[in-house]
């Protein structure tokens, strides 16, 4: 028996685990020893082939692939050579030989497989051949997962062109399956998701492998499908439902107000469209923005002309008919002469039913195929009842007593036309609600001035490819991210930041896609291009943002999801009730009650209520620079106390600058600064870098350095010019047994200017002191004033030395200081805050700020921070301006706020017209509402909805600021 252990691609859970267990099981001389999410190991006899295929068939991936070129095989015996050895071994499943490739699967490694076929007598031909391939990434959950998996792909056949939590993209000679063998192996998984080969150097002529079928990406990404036939919170549920079943999907958001869904997992995309059509929808994938706006905009304004039409011909029926009732005219069957007018009225409101008012019906019959009712199902039933009565008393009109002879044909039609009208304005209402999604879309510009060859072409974006170098000029867009190589401007960048002011960009600087140059024509290096520029970023978390729910959301689905069955149930007790309780003749009272019960209660309003308001939310804060993770954060922002601030990059512009210098030996002040640059060089810390930048300033040459250390929170250590240096803070010259008791007053007077004390020891003794100071953000101090005014605690949180700290937080009238905090523990003060009952907002801009932004209840990143601190917040400020803080959290306010006026207004709604459709008010009054009058109430619902939502796209911070 040979035991051998398999890498295991796609097996998300237990319960895929579980189904390889029982199909395994099933094959004869293989035992299974052991098996999890990422791996196998069984003991086997037998070839691999029929374990392969197993899995394979259940829709996983095992073992390795490898597509080796092969050199030196010059007819059909030499590739049958090499059949016959790979046939002979039991770790190979599956091969397939030619004279140029060999494509083989099973678990033999690489290097075995390239001995075995040099071996034989024949090269396998390596770095000739290069192929493009980009990943979705699964399991990577922070900056030092990206690390990790960066270390171990950095070798010499393999090229990483961009990689980040969600995506990889690499050049490679190695197969796709070798890249995911990798990733696997390094704890993580990936999918392949596009593919190139480039150009074989050896004119081998090697066929590419097919085309992957699409699959919807995975956790960071997502994949949208623009959906048609929704009506209801009901028709959202059902959608939902649907999708989840697909095997391979781990979570779906279906928006009611865009009609879109967004998709994460790893399911075939057909599967998932072919469920949504099974349950009665429709579904098609939106391939990128532009399609995306033009198919929702196609879709919008057709909706809106065929509601607007099916509305004129229902109420030109029904206001005549309903004009002759209220002035008059006699809708009861008392002659033949009536019988055969109002037949004839009949006939022509059935031709409205089924051309005007088909969809209702036809979405209704959808509905119950597959054991579900929605709010077509209850217009349905109230407007078909009512034909039905109506027809039956003109067919057979001596059935029922003459007070009960009166038809309803208006009713039918006018319910139509209210409902049909009612949703042709939330149509028109809906397309505004992204705007701010739209606005952010326009800015990408589609084509770019391409300089090549010193000659200037205006080419499409899609030509453009990282490397070339652009031309933009007064009053273009910037079409892709890159760098300023030649020129200067000033850009106007208020669309991704919401600072009003322009922006001047010099060579070395970056520019990003969407923004608008104001004069002077740059010359740029195109270095992030389609979804990898920032604005592509933005638009994909906005959206995301806007698909999301809180929690509030989830309830109400969860009522939506019984409420259509509750009406159905309340109007059979209502006829009921009536029928053999009420007054005679007892059969149109229970008809009209029923019919208005069935026609009040549309839960539409309640589905809308939340997407609405989030969708407005969300895109309102892109138009004010701040970038949303989720809705479930502004539910959290809207509640917060107490607002935690990092110091440096977040109070502090983040950009020290060296200001003082003590020296207690024999160096000069140029030897201080270069030895303490030479030993900090390879250091990224910003006060590093203030060190680093004064010695470039003095022009002073960096010696070389060995055995560099960092201490997390504490500082450096290592050897330059012969010299141990150690140079940090105060604690950390204590663990190391320096004396500096007798710089404690130059230690004071450094820190009470507001600046960064920093020790340098040299051979063990103190050689000096370098004070480094990092000026506070224009607007720190009003910003700070704003938050504490909106009765926020605002609490300091710095490594810095309690005495700097101090006076930083007395100028920004700060009074809550925690100072000499190392990095580990930010998060630990955030957890004391939240024992003591605070809900914590932290606002930080580094990696050491990661956990703490990740602990709080909302975590709030500066746009100008690492992409960790972002990766970790729920909020990221594109504008370097504290004031975002403050904007954040009062647009979370007033979005949950509407939020709950939306939900209040569609429960009350229902609460109170239910009953009073039921007839409770009938002992005062003596009559009971139209159904009518109903059909109108249920419209004006929706609008209500949906025009309250869209007053958020008025919303405007308490207070506005410029720089100045």
């Amino acid at each position: 028996m040979n035991t051998i252990t398999l890498p295991l691609t796609n097996v998300r859970c237990i319960r895929c685990v579980n189904k390889i267990r029982d199909a395994i099981s099933l094959l004869p001389a293989i035992q299974l020893i052991d098996i999890n999410t990422e791996q196998l190991t069984v003991s086997t006899e037998s070839p691999l082939p029929s374990l392969f295929d197993t899995i394979t068939a259940l829709g996983y991936q095992v073992g390795y692939h490898y597509q080796l070129p092969i050199s030196g095989l010059s007819c059909g015996r030499c590739v049958a050579k090499i059949e016959q050895a790979l046939s002979e071994r039991h770790d190979i499943a599956h091969f397939n030989i030619s004279k140029q490739l060999a494509d083989v699967s099973g678990s033999i490694s690489k290097q075995a497989l390239t001995d075995l076929i040099i071996g034989l007598g024949y090269q396998v031909v390596t770095s000739q051949i290069q192929y493009h391939y980009n990943f979705t990434l699964t399991g990577l959950s922070c900056g030092k997962c990206v690390a990790k998996l960066t270390t171990v792909l950095t070798q010499d056949n393999i090229d990483i062109i961009t990689i980040d939590k969600n995506n990889l993209s690499v050049t490679t000679s190695l197969t796709a399956d070798d890249i995911i063998t990798i990733v696997t192996t390094t704890g993580y998984q990936a999918a392949l998701t596009t593919e190139d080969q480039a150009p074989d150097v050896t004119n081998n002529p090697i066929a590419p492998e097919p085309e992957p079928e699409p699959i919807i990406a995975s956790q960071g990404t997502a994949t949208q499908l623009l959906l048609s036939g929704l009506t209801c919170a009901s028709c959202v549920a059902s959608v939902e439902k649907a999708i989840k079943a697909v095997e391979g999907v781990d979570s779906v958001n279906v928006n009611l107000a865009e009609r879109t869904a967004l998709i994460y997992g790893q399911a075939s995309l057909q599967a998932v469209i072919t469920a949504i059509e099974n349950a009665g929808y429709g579904a098609e994938q939106s391939e990128d923005d532009q399609t995306r706006r033009i198919r929702q905009q196609q879709q919008n304004q057709q909706t809106f002309k065929t509601h607007i039409r099916n509305a004129t011909v229902s109420l030109a029926l029904g206001v005549p008919l309903m004009a002759w009732g209220i002035f008059g005219g006699s809708m009861v069957i008392d002659s033949t002469t009536s019988q055969i007018s109002w037949g004839v009225i009949g006939l022509i409101t059935l031709a409205l039913l089924v051309t005007a008012g088909k969809d209702f019906y036809i979405n209704s019959w959808k509905a119950f195929l597959h054991h579900r009712a929605t709010m077509d199902t209850l217009v349905a039933l109230g407007t078909g009842a009512a034909w039905l009565f109506s027809m039956a008393v003109v067919i057979a009109p001596d059935l029922f007593p003459l007070a009960a002879r009166h038809v309803y044909f208006e009713a039918s039609a006018m319910i139509i036309g209210l409902i049909t009208i009612g949703h042709a304005l939330e149509a028109r209402a809906r397309s505004r609600t992204s705007k701010a999604l739209e606005r952010l879309i326009d800015l990408q510009p589609q084509t770019a001035i391409v300089v090549e060859n010193g000659q200037e072409t205006e080419q499409p974006l899609s030509a453009v490819v990282a490397g070339m170098t652009l031309r933009l000029k007064p009053g273009a867009k910037v079409a892709v991210d890159g760098s300023v190589i030649d020129g200067n401007s000033y850009l106007d960048e208020s669309m991704l930041t919401g600072e009003p002011l322009a922006v001047h960009k010099k060579i070395g600087d970056h520019v990003r896609a969407g923004t608008i140059n104001q004069q002077g024509s740059l010359l740029f290096k195109a270095e992030h291009i389609g979804t990898d520029t920032m604005l592509a970023r933005i638009i994909q978390l906005v959206r995301q943002a806007q698909s999301s729910k809180p929690a509030l959301a989830r309830l109400a689905d969860t009522i939506s999801s019984i409420f259509v069955p509750s009406v159905m149930i309340i109007a059979i007790l209502t006829a009921m009730a009536w029928f053999y309780f009420g007054p005679q003749p007892a059969s149109v009272y229970m008809l009209v009650a029923a019919t208005t019960v069935l026609i009040i209660a549309c839960p539409c309003a309640l589905g809308l209520a939340t997407p609405m308001s989030v969708t407005v939310g969300v895109g309102r804060a892109a138009e004010l620079g701040i970038l949303i993770k989720d809705a479930e954060a502004m539910q959290q922002a809207a509640g917060i106390d107490t607002v935690v601030l990092d110091k440096t990059g977040t109070l502090t512009e983040g950009k020290p600058q060296v200001v003082d210098y003590k020296i207690y030996n024999t160096l000069t002040r140029e030897q201080l600064v270069q030895l303490a640059a030479s030993l900090e060089q390879s250091s990224e810390h910003p006060l590093a870098n203030a060190i680093v930048q004064s010695a470039q300033q003095q022009q002073l040459d960096l010696y070389p350095h060995s055995d560099f250390m960092t201490y997390s929170g504490l500082g450096v250590s290592g050897t330059v010019d012969q010299q141990q240096l150690l140079l940090g803070n105060a604690k950390f010259m204590n663990q190391n047994n320096i004396k500096i008791t007798h710089a404690e007053t130059d230690f004071d007077f450094i820190a009470n200017q507001g600046a960064t004390p920093v020790y340098l020891a040299q051979n063990g003794l103190l050689a000096g002191i370098i004070g480094i100071s990092d000026p506070l953000r224009k607007d720190s101090f009003s910003a700070v004033k704003r938050m504490q005014k909106m009765g926020l605690n605002v609490v300091m949180l710095t490594g810095d030395s309690i005495k700097t700290a101090q006076v930083i937080a007395a100028k920004l009238g700060i009074t809550d200081v925690v100072a000499d905090v190392l990095p580990d523990g930010k998060a630990a003060q955030i957890t004391l805050l939240q024992q003591q009952g605070k809900r914590v907002a932290m606002v930080g801009d580094g990696i050491n700020d990661a956990p703490a932004l990740a602990l709080a209840e909302v975590g709030i990143a500066m746009g100008s921070g690492t992409d960790v601190a972002i990766e970790s917040a729920q909020f990221t400020l594109m504008r370097h301006s504290l004031h975002g803080v403050a904007d954040a959290l009062e647009l979370s306010k007033a979005t949950l706020r509407n939020i709950k006026e939306n939900l209040f207004g569609a429960f009350i709604y229902n609460t109170l017209g239910i009953p009073i459709a039921a007839g409770v008010l009938f002992p005062l009054t003596g009559t009971l509402l139209s159904p009518v009058i109903a059909g109108a109430a249920m419209a004006l619902s929706s609008i209500t909805v949906v025009s309250n939502a869209n007053r958020l796209r008025l919303f405007k911070p308490s207070q506005q600021h410029q720089e100045k």
